[in-house]
């Protein structure tokens, strides 16, 4: 027994090496077209509504992908379906490397998300099946290293590519992560759920229901919402009265799940608007270039992923609680000084950023740390991909509200006195609103986590065994 958790223990590590370098690869893939968009519009005579398909319908694809592939780790093992999802953003890849019309790149994009949507999935099981809950903070931090490496370097290697060479190189990159499958299939194990069959009617009306909701978000119009609607009630139905649904409605009769998942929900939307509204501010307040952008931005990243380990590690040894606090902390104080400091040199703008940023990563180590412990084992493989397609939600969320206020553009009302540029007021007034909702979504985790990790997560999950039995 002995000899087989120090194998297990010694194959966790190593995965996790090869983790890190993975999610750099996927993050860098979902960041890095972001910045060559006005090249491929004007290369393709399209408007920014159509050219943004190449952004939204990889989210959607990918949100969807999240939780199918966390479900289908219910019956297969996740070598196999990493395997298989590595193997289709290489065909992606493939295709956008030799696409000649717009609608090739579009079918490139959604092929790539197909692959990529596992290695979420992956992230989020390899440190609970690897690590007993005790070490799984650190292994979960070790992961945020990988996602803010990628969110640094994707901007910074698209613009560099896409000046020396062509934007289209950027399809190669993604291939680099053919070359962690030996490894992969490697040290991963073969272990399966217990589930026999796969409800695909209730996959194709959930991911019916999301891809129509983040469409309605995204380009607006009553008839996604009201398809959305439908589909989200028939999904309902079906999960209540299927034999064996693709979701079963136990996951959510576990109170602390649903709880955290909808914190988490809420954390994340403000999480990602960070990086929405940085460059926004920096182009249309400083009038600064893309690259230029992406320098003032470079140091949180890096701080970030130098930072990453020590919050799982403030996760393990201090609780949970703790950490999230701390990342609340730190996103109050970031939003409080970014709103104060916009239309100021960039400089200010770059040094609080690392508050921001720094304190949104720990705050996602500590929430899936958090969200991990109220599943007992047999619901951690859709728990864990839900929580996952909620982040990607959160994301569309998020830079849909605010690309809508900003579309209003100025305004006179100031709610921090110290801004003095009228035009930067509406920025200044939404750092501002995110930090009173960080406050008080931490008042919330408090309610319902806060006040003993330890006892608190033996209730969740014993709570989660009573129910699925």
């Amino acid at each position: 027994m002995q000899t087989n958790d120090k194998i297990q223990k010694s194959n966790g590590e190593r995965l996790m090496r090869i983790l890190v370098f993975t999610l750099i690869i996927s993050v860098m893939n979902g960041t890095m077209f972001n910045v060559v968009l006005p090249v491929i519009s004007k290369q393709f005579q399209l408007s920014p509504s159509q050219v943004s398909w190449i952004v939204t319908g990889y989210l959607i694809v990918y949100a969807i992908g999240t939780v199918t592939f966390g479900k289908l780790t219910d019956k297969y093992s996740l070598k196999n379906l990493l395997t298989f999802g590595l193997l289709f953003l290489a065909a992606g890849s493939l295709v956008g490397l030799v696409a000649t019309a717009y609608w090739m790149m579009i079918a490139a994009r959604i092929l790539q998300a197909v692959g990529a949507s596992v290695i979420p999935a992956l992230a989020m099981i390899i440190p609970i099946r690897y690590f007993s809950p005790e070490k799984r903070g650190r292994a979960l931090g070790t992961t945020a290293i990988g996602t803010a490496l990628g969110a640094a370097l994707g901007p910074i290697i698209a613009g560099f590519v896409s000046t020396a060479w062509n934007w289209q190189v950027l399809f190669v990159i993604p291939l680099l992560s053919l070359f962690t499958l030996p490894f992969y299939r490697k040290y991963l194990d073969d272990e399966k759920g217990s589930d026999n069959k796969i409800d695909f009617i209730g996959g194709i009306l959930l991911a019916g229901t999301v891809a129509t909701l983040l469409l309605a978000l995204t380009n607006g119009g009553i008839g996604y919402v009201v398809t959305g609607v439908v589909l989200l009630i028939l999904f309902v139905i079906r999960i209540r009265y299927a034999a064996d649904p693709f979701i079963k409605p136990i996951v959510f009769r576990n109170k602390p799940y649903t709880f955290g998942l909808a914190i988490t929900f809420v954390l994340t939307a403000i999480g990602f608007g960070t990086p929405f509204i940085t460059p926004q501010l920096l182009s249309q307040i400083n009038h600064l270039s893309p690259a230029v952008t992406g320098i003032i931005m470079l140091p949180s990243a890096l701080v970030t992923a130098f930072m990453g380990r020590k919050g799982g590690k403030l996760a393990d040894e201090k609780g949970n609680p703790f950490l999230l606090y701390t990342a609340a902390t730190l996103l109050i104080i970031g939003f409080i000084c970014l709103s104060s400091v916009v239309g100021m040199p960039p400089v200010f703008i770059s040094i609080f950023l690392i508050l921001s940023i720094l304190g949104q990563s720990f705050m996602q180590i500590a929430l899936s740390n958090t969200v991990s412990r109220t599943l007992p084992k047999e619901q951690i493989g859709i728990g864990m991909g839900l929580l996952s397609m909620c982040n990607f939600i959160a994301a569309a969320v998020s830079t849909a509200t605010l690309g809508k206020i900003l579309d209003h553009g100025t305004t006179t009302i100031h709610l921090n006195p110290i801004p003095k540029n009228s035009a930067a007021f509406v920025y200044s007034n939404i750092f501002l609103a995110l930090a009173l909702l960080v406050a008080a979504m931490a008042i919330l985790y408090f309610v319902q986590f806060g006040r003993s990790s330890k006892v608190n997560t033996a209730k969740c999950v014993e709570r989660g065994k009573v129910e699925s039995t």
